[in-house]
């Protein structure tokens, strides 16, 4: 199967999906597929239940819950990705922007070694300026990752790769069994630190969104931005 009928089919399901178990689905899915990662950007994404604890401010709530169904959702994901693409997806990232209503799940396929997916992400201009800015956010919010990378899946998503941020009280609160309320309070601290204009200065382009997620067992993190596409 051709690489758009692939992303194409994703796109179908992934909205069947979000519309079967939320009760509304996106009003576009945006799929793209480059090694080692799939992406899935949905867009106009709000139930109508969310939309009202949304008016009410209650941000965390909706993010909550999202989070809960999505650990049910991760299987059959993974599961679908396999079996429709071909693709074997070993760990899925996903978060939301309640104020733009949309949305973005990450996956990432399993590598042959743990370097090789590092390894194998290509360069594009002002790249280390990108890092430079991930890891002064990284260094305010925990402290700076002992790994960096990132990679352009299309003009439009790119995604950054960190590891080792984790510092030692959120490792114990990890433990101790608050991995949903740290997840949460570390969304709202890092988004609040990754400043939309410094990326844009960077890359001369729009931010239209950040998202970030985390991997806690793994000690890792992606941050992907969704740009404005540049007018040919």
């Amino acid at each position: 199967m051709e690489k758009n009928s692939i992303q194409a089919e994703i796109a179908s399901y992934t909205g069947k999906l979000f519309r079967d178990n939320f009760g509304k689905g996106p009003s576009s899915v945006y799929v793209s597929i480059e090694h080692p990662f799939i992406t899935i950007y949905l867009s106009d994404f709000l139930a109508p239940m969310e939309r009202v604890l949304v008016g009410q401010k209650n941000f965390m709530k909706v993010e909550e819950t999202r989070d809960y169904l999505m650990q049910e959702l991760i299987p059959e994901i993974k599961a679908t990705l396999r079996v429709t693409a071909d693709i074997h997806v070993e760990n899925i990232y996903y978060d939301w922007s309640l104020k733009n209503r949309s949305g973005i799940i990450v996956g990432v396929v399993k590598e042959e070694s743990d370097e090789e997916e590092l390894l194998s992400l290509k360069d594009y201009p002002n790249k280390d300026k990108i890092h430079d800015e991930i890891i002064k956010v990284s260094e305010q919010a925990e402290k700076a990752p002992e790994q960096v990378d990132s990679l352009f899946l299309n003009p439009r998503t790119l995604v950054i790769d960190r590891k080792g941020i984790l510092v030692r009280i959120e490792k114990e609160l990890i433990q101790s069994g608050f991995s949903e309320q740290l997840r949460l309070s570390k969304r709202q601290l890092e988004k609040r630190l990754l400043d939309p204009t410094v990326f844009e200065s960077i890359l001369d382009t729009q931010v239209m969104d950040i998202f970030v997620d985390w991997d806690f067992t793994l000690d890792k993190s992606y941050i992907i931005l969704i740009l404005k596409p540049k007018k040919s």
